[in-house]
């Protein structure tokens, strides 16, 4: 597959708002999406992590506000 434009081009945000379009119309079709074997794992590392009280849990807003200010 040919890229339409050149990704490296794009300033840090427009990438990021490019990835949550791509993100929200793949989510619209989830049932058609096939998780793969790594993924279940990783989330039960993730749980056990959490449940140990290694993770902390943040709600979506804030993630997504810290992922952008640590990649701007």
């Amino acid at each position: 597959m040919q890229n339409p434009f050149e990704i490296r081009h794009l300033s840090r945000e427009d990438k990021l708002r490019v990835m949550e379009a791509i993100w929200e119309d793949l989510s619209k079709e989830g049932e058609k999406v096939e998780s793969p074997n790594w993924h279940q794992e990783a989330l039960q590392e993730t749980e056990q992590r959490l449940n140990l009280g290694e993770e902390k849990m943040v709600d979506w807003p804030t993630a997504k506000k810290e992922l952008r200010e640590r990649f701007e």
